[in-house]
């Protein structure tokens, strides 16, 4: 039995129209972030976190705007998957998985990035402006794409033992 049969996939909003809220704001996020990675100064913005990042720096190789372009096509990718998904149970499910792994590893930015902690403030936990409270709206980001996981995708064996 593959790991894909013990599932059912569902639309996350076919039971609970308010969580088709959460989609479009994600689909927006992505869109809006995704189409900007394709200038020149959103890849400077984004260099400094990509080249701390133990998960990201090898995209490195590929120059500064060359890894925001990379960036942005899997950002733009996650808006079009997100999008499927508000009628395609598959997709539901995973362009919510693929929205939480960004907002997963964007949060790491949080622990990597010289600059999150505020020495003024008395150092971390108080966080800068820029970037960490910034990174830490990501935190809801990743709830949201949580929610949105979860309710797409059910146990076919807790459904039969209810």
């Amino acid at each position: 039995m593959g790991v894909f049969d013990r599932y059912d996939f569902l639309v996350a909003e076919h039971g609970r129209k308010e969580l088709a809220l959460l989609r479009w704001a994600l689909v927006i996020v992505f869109l809006w972030f995704g189409a900007m990675k394709f200038t020149a100064y959103e890849a400077a913005g984004i260099a400094p976190f990509i080249g701390h990042s133990p998960f990201m720096s090898w995209l490195g190789t590929f120059g500064t705007q060359g890894q925001s372009y990379f960036v942005g096509v899997i950002e733009l990718s996650t808006a079009v998957i997100l999008i499927l998904g508000a009628f395609r149970p598959i997709f539901s499910a995973l362009g919510a998985l693929m929205s939480a792994a960004t907002y997963c590893i964007t949060l790491t930015f949080l622990f990597t990035t010289p600059g999150v902690a505020e020495p003024s403030a008395g150092g971390f936990p108080a966080i800068s402006a820029v970037p960490g409270q910034f990174l830490l709206k990501d935190a809801v980001l990743l709830a949201a794409s949580l929610v949105l996981l979860l309710s797409s995708v059910r146990n076919k064996g807790a459904r039969s033992r209810s």
